[in-house]
């Protein structure tokens, strides 16, 4: 099919592609149908008509084909039809409705509808090559036989050995020229809506990444706020509740240390008083009272802490076989010892 020369409609040169699609090749221009016209001006008054326009009669087409040996004849007319010769036995016809021209031509062993306002060659059946003829002239084409030998070409020798096979035909150029606009302005709706999908999802991702960075913000002020609740729950010796690495025995075992570094500074200042009855240990009971002073001064907190925690420390004394028994020197509620049962 593409070794088949076909001209496609430019302007009203339908008689120029006409003879050209016949011939298989660019022989005619305008202004050589023109010069055939002018010729016939002295002849045929009406041989000419709107030739400058590109349209050309019946008399310009036959007076062209002579100048290749051929000769136009009626397909209807009543000296063809005595002749009863089937139409697929002969090797082309031309086609013509008022002002427009089109070939119909055999190439190898095929039939061809080179009609220029196609898309391209559109193949014919044998069978369907006389309804087709039949259909134009109901249709008030005039059809005309062409006879004589034609220019040979290289889409003939080519179809002679191998016949040529069309999935689809050919669609009006027109028609082919609407869907092109209509898949143009498809694309461009289609576009259009791909662009404002793009920056509603661009937005979408913006929100996603704000959304994420809000979180992250919220995690780690969690994590602050749970650090700064640590420090403070170490600072005042108050065992957490959740979300520690300290266990319930590492607080009380601070305090007990705190405890006995209590009872030593008694057992001195007793040694003290039994050495020296007279002199007042002013230096250790200021600083015993200094640091009880200073443990007073988070006498709440510690009372909270060891409500808390002394119920699990019970329970952690028991299972291990030792008891609390409170200090006799009556120093203050926080003041006990372990002692072995």
């Amino acid at each position: 099919m593409e070794s088949i020369f076909h001209e496609k409609q430019e302007g009203s040169l339908c008689a120029q592609h006409c003879l050209n699609n016949l011939l298989q090749g660019e022989y005619f221009s305008p202004v050589e149908l023109s010069s055939v016209a002018h010729q016939l001006l002295h002849v045929f008054t009406a041989a000419f008509w709107k030739y400058d326009s590109g349209f050309f009669s019946i008399q310009v087409i036959s007076n062209a084909l002579k100048v290749w040996g051929l000769e136009l004849i009626l397909f209807n007319s009543p000296e063809y039809q005595r002749l009863r010769i089937n139409p697929i036995n002969e090797r082309s016809f031309i086609c013509n409705y008022k002002e427009y021209w089109f070939t119909v031509r055999k190439l190898g062993k095929q039939w061809f509808n080179l009609n220029s306002l196609l898309t391209g060659p559109e193949l014919v059946s044998d069978t369907y090559l006389a309804l087709f003829l039949a259909q134009l002239q109901q249709e008030g084409y005039s059809v005309f036989v062409v006879k004589g030998d034609l220019p040979d070409c290289e889409a003939d020798q080519l179809l002679q050995m191998i016949r040529a096979q069309q999935m689809h035909r050919p669609k009006p150029i027109g028609e082919e020229l609407a869907q092109l606009k209509e898949q143009r302005v498809h694309k461009t709706d289609l576009e259009r809506v791909l662009e404002a999908n793009d920056g509603s999802a661009m937005l979408d991702e913006d929100e996603e990444d704000l959304q994420r960075a809000l979180a992250l913000s919220c995690q780690e002020i969690d994590m602050e706020d749970e650090e700064a609740d640590l420090r403070r729950a170490i600072q005042l010796n108050i065992p957490r509740t959740s979300g520690t690495n300290l266990t319930s025995e590492e607080p009380w075992k601070r305090r007990e240390a705190y405890f006995e570094k209590q009872q030593q500074k008694q057992q001195q200042q007793k040694q003290q008083q039994h050495s020296h009855p007279c002199e007042r240990p002013t230096t250790s009971s200021g600083a015993l009272g200094s640091d009880l002073g200073d443990a007073m001064g988070e006498e709440d907190m510690l009372q909270a802490a060891v409500t808390m925690s002394l119920e699990t420390v019970r329970n952690d004394l028991k299972t291990q076989g030792k008891k609390i028994i409170p200090l006799k020197n009556n120093l203050d509620i926080h003041t006990f010892q372990h002692y072995p049962v």
